[in-house]
């Protein structure tokens, strides 16, 4: 393509962006270059985004401090060596849920750890050691992952360590709480979730015994139980210990994986943890892009800082590890694959926290989120750059700065636009027509692949064993896809402007085609300014503290533009784009989001093991279809400014021969099942259930029926499973097992040999006792529940019913009569307890007045209930025993707190009972 025509007569020099070999024009004294970019330079440009975005991700996530030893770490320092130990130690044990004689040896062992601790202290420390066993508790929350549930719980014992100058006991008023959970769910050892937690904070406790001579503020470190079960470990120790009431923070440990950089995902809602963490740690590690994902619930995750910000009202910081995300709760969760250095990472930057904030004269009041909820502007947005320094600024400036930038954004927006007159308007809205092409075909080509490749694979998500095949699955039609839509977007512009420019009756046809392509390369690059803008104007307005993106993208490129590019002049023609304004551009946004992109995708691609909450109620294709969207999205976000560059350049069809290539090779490694889409490193999530059904019998004496259950939270079918292990399942649809807590919409059952291994006095009972009429005339019936030795159980009340209720065991009432949330149509009650947790219990209900109480039919079959029950045992029947032992290596079990044991009884009760 030609050059612009120059104001005078002599070369200009010749550009350095710009390959020497372009042929050169002279038209009526002025010179122009062929509107052609060297392919190679373009190609070069693709590779040198994609590594560089590569190597922020890897040294911001994957790059690993060194494990000290005790000697190398000393008496004050922090040693992985030794925490080392205390996870070996725990995850020999194997799983360790609640109510489990695992369980009490793993708080025997941490109990004789803290009392080393404190027998090897400073001589002018004080280390006191309490031993304790909460009582029965409600717990129930009104947002998250358990929002509308009643948790209860009972016989939960915790280890809480205090840590105080011997001789200033006003530091005892004043503490911050360090806490995680040592229980696991039944499936796992919990090497990452979390005893890697349990030991970062035995080795703190022994290491801030050493310093805490010199403190203002207590430590207390609470190693609770029953976080599985519904943070009621936590619960139990806010609303029960009377140490509770000195805490002025909270920091949780908690992992959604196993190792790797233990980072920040929440934080506040007062900023002064994050700052006095940024200003101390040595590996600042945490990103509010992670807390605004993890408070959208687009994660079904809970922790245990939910209980200190809600219950308790403090603020803090909540660190997770998030490596491997696939082996969560599963039995993947084991030593072997716990990363080097992880420990020493957390511990380390955990350490200098502690310190700096024990040390500290002032620290916020636990009516901090009251605070926060009158001057919300003062919560803090936070990033870390490389994982080596964090950035930290209150929402008022952050509300300051974005305005400023909208502003001026629009002003000088008004301005062009008003120097261009209506070709430069008519160019800026065809320019943001190729953007939206651009998204549109992006997500559609990748979006179009997710829901074929359930057709066409063996597993709907074939690449979670390996995630690098979604650059192919799915990246690679998205950029295909971008490029498509923003090249349709280029010729509509062109034709537009090959309108505009016929007018200019002294430039010869030639000098206009070559001008008509340059700025038609200029308006698609500043397409990317209108996308990050319009996104910038919507986090502001929402006040999401991850907006400093769309600043970040928008201000580098537009800055180099101005700087190397812009001009208001409408009498200068335009000009091939330089290159120096792509790398001085895209420079600072690759540094500063490039690995929390890849992060975000990576960790997405290990959340499709468990995506399926009702096994067989999520369509096969939706976790492919999210993932590509997120994905195609990332896309059109950050290689705008990229792609415009390609539509002048030679390499237009090596970039769509790429990008074939590589969707085509991707998708041959997936069907010739050269890598299959499950390891027994990174399983397929499933449960194998002994299932004791007992429903419909009550007023009658039939058998209860018996049955292996086998489902899962993964989608796809189990055809292969079922084939290898030839067991005698029969999968399919045509059978619902409705588990109370979740229903198996789809899975496999067998009923040959599954009458060993429990009893009649197994089963739960539900006694009605009474039903009365209070003065009000309303209706009251009370129940008594019996479940026969289990202590984890779940019920269901008929919310279309029963308008309130009232639960009471031994200890004494523990719900209330008062406002409840139902969740679709039923009131749930969760329990769990430890061994010697009650199994009987009072239920009061409470009628709607517009009850039927009719024997009316539930989608076509059985009767009207009106509570469900499902009791769980940890405990193998020889039958589910020998399903286990011949499942495939890639499977795993999978645990939660709404999932059922290995051996659970159903029980109901019917509206007409």
């Amino acid at each position: 393509m030609r050059k612009r025509p120059q104001a005078t007569s002599a070369e200009p020099p010749p550009d350095a962006a710009e390959p020497p070999h372009e042929e050169i024009k002279t038209v009526n004294n002025t010179h122009l270059r062929r509107a052609q970019r060297s392919g190679f330079v373009v190609t070069v440009l693709l590779v040198l985004f994609k590594y560089s975005s590569w190597g922020v991700y890897y040294y911001q996530f994957e790059s690993m401090p060194p494990p000290l030893s005790s000697e190398q770490a000393g008496k004050r320092g922090f040693s992985e060596i030794a925490a080392m130990e205390h996870v070996k130690t725990l995850t020999q044990l194997g799983p360790h849920p609640v109510g489990s004689d695992a369980l009490d040896r793993a708080v025997q062992y941490v109990l004789a750890e803290t009392e080393k601790i404190k027998k090897t202290a400073h001589w002018e420390v004080d280390v006191e050691v309490d031993f304790f066993n909460a009582k029965s508790g409600a717990n129930r929350l009104v947002s998250g992952v358990f929002k509308g549930r009643t948790l209860i719980y009972a016989d939960l014992n915790h280890v809480v360590v205090r840590i105080t100058p011997k001789y200033a006991s006003e530091a005892a008023e004043n503490a911050i709480l360090v806490s995680s959970h040592i229980d696991t769910v039944f499936a796992a050892e919990g090497a990452g979730d979390c005893s890697s937690c349990v030991a970062v904070m035995l080795e703190l406790a022994r290491a801030t015994s050493q310093w805490a001579h010199g403190f203002k503020n207590a430590l207390i470190f609470l190693f609770n139980t029953g976080e599985e079960e519904g943070l009621n470990g936590a619960h139990s120790f806010i609303t029960q210990h009377p140490w509770s009431t000195t805490i002025r923070m909270a920091v949780d440990l908690e992992a959604m994986g196993i190792g790797g950089k233990s980072s920040i995902f929440q934080a506040g809602p007062h900023p002064w943890a994050i700052e006095t963490f940024a200003s101390v740690a040595k590996y600042p590690c945490g990103q509010i892009i992670a807390q605004d994902f993890f408070s959208s619930g687009a994660v079904t995750s809970a922790t245990d800082f939910q209980i200190y910000k809600e219950i308790a009202g403090l603020s803090g910081l909540d660190f997770a590890y998030t490596d491997r995300s696939a082996v969560y709760h599963t039995k993947n969760d084991k030593l072997d694959l716990l990363k080097s250095g992880s420990l020493q990472h957390l511990g380390e930057n955990m350490l200098a926290f502690l310190l700096q904030g024990a040390s500290s004269s002032h620290l916020p009041g636990s009516n901090a989120v009251e605070e926060e909820g009158k001057t919300d502007h003062e919560s803090a947005v936070y990033f870390d750059i490389l994982g080596t320094y964090m950035i930290i600024y209150r929402h008022r400036f952050a509300n300051m700065l974005h305005n400023s930038v909208i502003m001026q954004s629009l002003l000088i927006w008004a301005a062009s636009l008003f120097m261009g007159g209506y070709p430069a308007a008519m160019s800026l809205g065809l320019s943001c027509l190729s953007a939206i092409l651009m998204w549109v075909f992006s997500i559609s080509f990748s979006v179009l692949i997710a829901f074929i490749l359930p057709q066409i694979s063996s597993s709907p998500v074939p690449y979670v064993a390996s995630p690098w095949l979604v650059v192919g699955l799915f990246a690679a039609p998205a950029l295909l896809g971008a490029f498509t839509g923003q090249h349709l977007g280029y010729v509509i512009l062109k034709t537009y402007l090959a309108k505009v420019y016929a007018k200019r009756k002294q430039l010869s046809a030639d000098i206009q085609a070559e001008l008509i392509k340059l700025e038609a390369e200029r308006w698609l690059f500043k397409s990317g300014f209108v996308q990050w803008f319009i996104l910038l104007v919507i986090g502001n307005y929402y006040k999401i503290g991850s907006s400093y993106l769309a600043l970040v993208w928008l201000v580098p490129p537009a800055f180099a533009y101005g700087l190397f590019e812009a001009t208001l002049t409408p009498a200068r023609l335009p000009r091939p784009l330089k290159l120096a304004t792509l790398l001085m551009g895209l420079a600072i946004p690759i540094l500063i989001s490039a690995g929390n992109f890849i992060r975000l995708a990576v960790t997405l691609v290990a959340i499709l093991v468990r995506i399926d909450r009702d096994p067989g109620g999520t369509p096969e294709w939706l976790g492919s279809v999210i993932l590509a969207g997120v994905i195609s999205i990332f896309i059109c976000l950050t290689l705008v400014y990229l792609l415009s560059y390609i539509h002048l350049s030679g390499a237009k069809k090596p970039f769509v021969f790429a990008t074939l290539f590589l969707f085509g090779f991707s998708l041959i490694l997936v069907l010739s099942h050269t890598v299959p889409p499950f390891t027994e490193d990174t399983s397929r999530a499933v449960n194998v259930v002994h299932v004791v059904d007992a429903t419909g019998r009550f007023g009658a004496k039939p058998e209860p029926s018996s049955y292996i259950a086998l489902f899962s939270s993964t989608p796809g079918k189990l055809t292969k499973e079922v084939e290898q292990m030839k067991e005698g399942f029969i999968c399919g649809r045509d059978k619902v097992v409705d588990m109370v807590t979740l229903s198996m919409k789809y899975g496999c059952l067998t009923f040959d040999n599954t009458e060993d291994g429990w009893s009649q006095s197994d089963i739960p009972t539900i006694h009605v006792n009474d039903e009365s009429k209070a003065k009000s005339d309303e209706r009251i019936t009370e129940i008594s529940l019996d479940t026969k030795g289990s202590v984890r159980w779940s019920l269901a009340i008929n919310a279309e019913e029963i308008e309130d209720f009232t639960f009471k065991d031994n200890s004494g009432e523990l719900v209330p009569r008062d406002e409840k949330i139902s969740m679709d149509g039923w009131f749930i009650i969760q329990y769990s307890g430890g061994k010697n947790a009650p199994t009987k219990f009072d239920l009061n209900l409470f009628w709607a007045k517009n009850s039927t109480r009719s024997a009316k039919k539930v989608d076509g079959k059985g009767e009207h209930l009106l509570l469900k029950l499902r009791t769980d045992f940890d405990r193998l029947t020889a039958r589910a025993a020998n399903v286990l032992s011949k499942l495939p290596s890639w499977c795993s079990l999978f645990g939660k707190s709404t999932s059922p044991q290995t051996l659970s009884f159903l029980n109901s009760l019917p509206v007409n009972y």
